[in-house]
């Protein structure tokens, strides 16, 4: 236990793994629904990449343009297999000897050790920044007063950061959210200010709740190499750049994107279940019959009970308005709306 996690358990959470909770599922999804909260992101870690070769390195590897990512910039950004299937999901941003990539803690090791395979003579250094810079999320209606009120300086627009003198860095991914990236020694003061500014203490499944609500998926083991970049709607949210040369798995997304209508997308979907369902379980139609016709993403406890999630379905599918969980006959869930339009 870390002196981090060591007083966030003071505070009252409870850690399983690198998911933590301060409460039950339904008051904390009730807290993301309905208040501002702050949540310690441990289930998401950090790769630096420092040096002079850092954006060309980078750039040449993942599905958005690095080169062109602004200082004050930040950008989802994808690392895909040959055949165009998403290894890692990642948020993106520039630092002042190069770029921070914060993605999900359970893939991390293995992501970090692939992508050093692609060093060779670049002058970059890529390591494993989680215990240096550690995360917090902040959403709901009053998270820019309560950053400010923090000490932070809260930027003016969507994909934007700014850092303070302390190099407390704050970016906003949403109207709503952000993402705070702050020194291991400094992490704990930040919180409490947060908190005392009127935040609510909460944990990773209401973080994951406003992602869902939000539409921004994040690929974890259970889901990697499942799913083309569009069919995480990546290129809505700005996570691919049609632009740039070439990278591992650039043909099979530019064909899905220019030959035809895209068979499968991101829907947002409610689960009347008791039991969270798990990421990458099957799901069904009858347009498909036997055959699974997607792929739950991520999930997260709702507020009225049940769960929420983003799930990777046939269009025709989802058009159709029958998917059922597990199997042809399982538990039918409910499309909802998404932030942003298909097309």
């Amino acid at each position: 236990m870390t002196t981090w996690t060591d007083h966030l358990c003071h505070q009252g959470a409870r850690l399983t793994g690198t998911a933590l909770a301060f409460a039950d599922a339904a008051t904390e999804a009730r807290a993301a629904a309905d208040a501002t909260i702050a949540v310690p992101l441990l289930h998401l870690g950090v790769i630096r990449a420092v040096g002079p070769d850092s954006a060309p390195f980078l750039h040449n590897l993942v599905s958005n343009d690095v080169q062109k990512l602004a200082p004050d910039g930040a950008a989802w950004n994808s690392f895909n297999s040959p055949k165009g299937r998403m290894i890692a999901s990642f948020l993106i941003w520039r630092e002042t000897e190069g770029h921070a990539l914060t993605l999900s803690a359970d893939i991390l090791p293995a992501f970090l050790k692939k992508l050093s395979m692609y060093v060779l003579r670049s002058k970059v250094k890529l390591t494993d920044a989680s215990n240096d810079t550690l995360l917090i999320g902040v959403a709901g209606a009053n998270a820019a007063a309560a950053l400010q009120a923090a000490g932070l300086p809260v930027p003016s627009a969507g994909m934007k950061q700014l850092s303070n003198a302390t190099g407390t860095r704050c970016i906003r991914i949403g109207d709503t959210m952000f993402i705070v990236a702050v020194a291991g020694d400094a992490a704990i003061s930040l919180f409490d200010a947060l908190v005392a500014a009127g935040a609510v203490k909460a944990g990773t499944a209401a973080w994951q709740l406003a992602m869902i609500r939000a539409g921004l998926p994040l690929i974890t083991a259970a889901t990697q190499e499942e799913f083309v970049a569009q069919m995480l709607n990546y290129e809505l949210i700005g996570g691919v750049s049609f632009q740039k040369g070439c990278y591992p798995g650039q043909e099979i997304v530019a064909r899905t994107q220019y030959l035809g209508k895209l068979k499968k997308r991101m829907y947002r979907v409610a689960i009347p279940v008791d039991a969270a369902p798990t990421p990458g379980a099957d799901l069904f139609a009858p347009d498909f019959g036997e055959q699974s016709a997607g792929k739950l993403v991520n999930v997260a406890p709702a507020p009225d009970g049940g769960f929420e999630g983003l799930a990777v379905l046939q269009t025709s599918s989802a058009e159709s308005g029958e998917v059922h969980l597990g199997s042809p006959d399982g538990v039918r869930l409910t499309l909802l709306e998404l932030p942003y339009a298909l097309g």
